[in-house]
């Protein structure tokens, strides 16, 4: 796997812990990137972070993201909530005349965002954390707020209706870098891989097998039904009406054809 610098927010659940104001000026020299849990969202949508020894530290609205932003510039009212009791990433900024301890997590991402951009290469497998799914996907953030799309079809060889069926928010995973755009900074992942390749997954079973699988696309190919048998592994049965996307059924594995990587299979009654 990859090493890549910054882990993802919430990966670890190690959170920093001041014993005194003295180790403040440590952080803002060192440039360390420190962990803690968001408190607080203010009336004017800063974050509260409490930094141990009774010493509160506030990130202003400005330095919350770097990449998704309002049209002013400034981070989105929504995501500044969102982060509210969650695990997020910061440098300790500067301290002002009222000795305010001042946290970025901007400058966190920006970096991540530029070592992601000149590190990572096509293929290379990277720490995720699961922020959110759509219908057409997972967005998975990588390190230090940097956030990258798994399409739908990136999640599995089998035919999935819902990403859910894959992965949930929140989810630590394993997760492969298929392409990165380094004009727009957008990083496409693939999740399929965690499963093993064809030849791995069909080598688990052999012909005269009677095993359980998932139905899956039973009205576009109307020559047969593909049953699921594990993620990335896919047999098919001859076309018979009635059966329902998602339900499991028992098959029987009647051929393995390694050349060509296709299963045949029979419904057991």
């Amino acid at each position: 796997m990859k090493t890549f610098n910054f882990l993802p927010e919430g990966w670890s659940n190690e959170t920093i812990n001041i014993k005194d104001t003295n180790e403040i000026n440590e952080y803002i020299q060192n440039g360390q990137v420190l962990q803690g849990i968001v408190e607080e969202c203010d009336d004017t949508f800063n974050l509260h972070i409490n930094l141990g020894a009774g010493i509160s530290g506030v990130m202003p609205r400005n330095e919350i993201e770097w990449i998704n932003l309002e049209n002013d510039g400034t981070p989105k009212k929504n995501l500044c909530v969102g982060k509210v009791h969650k695990y997020i990433q910061f440098k300790v900024k500067g301290v002002t005349e009222n000795n305010n301890i001042i946290l970025s997590r901007k400058d966190v991402q920006k970096e991540a965002l530029e070592q992601a951009i000149g590190n990572l290469n096509e293929g290379d497998k990277v720490n995720g954390i699961v922020k959110n799914i759509t219908p057409y996907g997972a967005f998975v953030e990588i390190g230090g707020g940097v956030v990258g799309l798994a399409h739908i079809e990136d999640l599995s060889v089998a035919r999935i209706k819902s990403p859910f069926e894959r992965l949930k928010i929140g989810q630590k995973v394993n997760i492969v870098v298929k392409s990165i755009d380094r004009t727009s900074n957008k990083i496409s992942l693939s999740y399929k891989e965690s499963f093993g390749t064809w030849i791995e997954n069909a080598n688990k079973f052999k012909v005269g097998d009677k095993v359980t699988g998932i139905i899956r696309e039973t009205e576009k190919n109307k020559n047969g039904i593909f049953i699921e048998l594990t993620p990335n592994l896919v047999g098919m049965i001859e076309y018979k009406n009635g059966l329902i996307y998602g339900k499991k059924i028992n098959v029987l594995i009647k051929k393995i054809d390694y050349e060509k990587q296709k299963i045949k299979l029979s419904l057991i009654n």
